[in-house]
């Protein structure tokens, strides 16, 4: 079978590697594998960002029918990647700040970062200025579930509070204690 790019159902566009039976199996030379390891790690990424998924994990490589089995498999080719193949990735992938453990202290789950915190605080800070919310308390909720969707809609917390945190250095936010938990309050750019 030669190698072909292939259209997902989901309409997203797998390059040709992944029609590569080499490229579902963990290398023996170290250089083929590097290179083998970025390229899974621009894919997942890429399909992450396609799909908006944030999270995932070494099961969605032994799970039918998961978010992310049209990019862990290859039933054209009869090919899927190992769980231990996805675990050495997700090492790489945290190693170069492209995600994290989430929850920490565990390697079996990790947050994408297809954004990066920082691009992400960005994106809220602009939404904020743009839905008129400077100087209101806003809940997490509230910016991850707003009445109209958002870049920020379904976002998760951890990477919510990344952005706040980032926020929170350069005087544009501050955390609130609220009643019924904690609220974010959002300020005026520094001059």
């Amino acid at each position: 079978m030669a190698l072909s790019t292939y259209t997902t159902p989901t309409g997203f566009l797998l390059p040709s590697i992944h029609s590569a039976p080499p490229f579902f199996t963990e290398q023996p030379n170290p250089t083929t594998q590097s290179i083998a390891t970025e390229q899974w790690i621009r894919l997942l990424l890429t399909y992450a960002r396609h799909r908006k998924l944030f999270v995932l994990r070494i099961e969605d490589a032994e799970t039918a029918g998961s978010d992310w089995e049209e990019v862990l498999r290859n039933e054209r080719i009869n090919r899927k990647i190992l769980p231990a193949h996805l675990s050495n990735i997700f090492t790489a992938m945290v190693n170069k700040n492209v995600a994290a453990y989430e929850p920490p202290k565990q390697t079996r789950s990790i947050l994408l970062f297809w954004r990066l915190p920082e691009e992400w605080a960005e994106v809220l800070y602009d939404w904020v200025i743009s839905s008129g919310q400077l100087n209101t308390i806003l809940t997490f909720y509230d910016i991850t579930d707003p009445p109209i969707a958002s870049p920020l809609s379904d976002l998760p917390v951890p990477l919510l509070r990344k952005a706040i945190a980032i926020l929170g250095k350069t005087g544009r936010s501050q955390i609130i204690a609220i009643a019924d938990g904690e609220g974010v309050r959002f300020l005026t750019r520094s001059k």
